[in-house]
């Protein structure tokens, strides 16, 4: 039973989590973002017109700030309390974002980077995994508060996970993209034996989490990990 006075002057209340999407086509199995299967609690998504995958990964998201910015400003005119991305790529839109919707704003999985590193042994680091790593640069890693040392690789090398996402292919072959994510992740071991802990740059690559935290026995951070932390700080749990 619910009592007392309560304050409005929301549209939507209970959605705490705000999340710009791309305007895309491909299979968005549970686990990633776009599936509103895969959060424990409920969200809002303002899909960004013409920010397709290949123009936000492959040409720096040019010509689509303020695009997004609008989209924030509508998150907010909506009722939530947090604003996030469907694509790591957008931390180089953090700063803008922040200031235009004037609540927290947390736009990659790239920003987990720092903490991940902060609670290994002094002797391991950080490694990213990536959708394209041609294309991810420092300014993004600056944006995201990254070390611009941390060992990157992207699955470009792979057969199905980058082609599929980055073309908006409406076909996904799962098993395919689980082993291309997979590889990645260990040949970035291979050439950096002192990794301790990894970091999925790409949204969409947290149905494969668990997979490759199994594989190569170490913690994985994720585009999901990143969310339950900042929807528990936008709504913490009453006990």
């Amino acid at each position: 039973m619910q009592t007392g006075k309560v304050k409005g002057g929301k549209n939507i209340y209970e959605a705490a989590v705000g999340i710009l999407m791309l305007e895309s086509q491909f299979p968005r199995i549970q686990g990633d973002t776009g599936n509103a299967a895969t959060w424990p609690f409920p969200v809002l998504y303002k899909v960004v017109a013409d920010a397709n995958p290949d123009r936000v990964v492959r040409q720096n998201a040019k010509g689509l700030l303020e695009p997004f910015l609008d989209a924030a400003r509508d998150l907010v005119k909506t009722g939530v309390d947090g604003i996030t991305t469907n694509c790591g790529f957008l931390t180089l839109f953090q700063a803008e974002l922040s200031a235009a919707a004037g609540i927290p704003v947390a736009s990659s999985s790239l920003m987990q980077v720092p903490w991940a590193g902060a609670i290994l042994p002094p002797d391991k680091r950080v490694g990213i995994v990536t959708i394209s790593g041609t294309t991810l640069t420092p300014d993004h890693l600056k944006s995201a508060g990254v070390p611009l040392d941390t060992p990157i690789i992207g699955t470009e090398a792979g057969q199905e996970f980058t082609r599929v996402i980055l073309g908006d292919e409406t076909a996904l072959d799962i098993d395919q993209s689980r082993a291309d994510i997979i590889a990645a992740g260990r040949a970035l071991c291979t050439q950096h034996p002192n990794i301790g802990a990894l970091v999925l740059e790409c949204t969409n690559m947290v149905p494969y989490a668990s997979d490759v935290s199994d594989a190569l026995g170490m913690p994985v951070f994720d585009f999901y990990s990143f969310m339950i932390w900042f929807q528990a700080g936008l709504s913490p749990r009453r006990f």
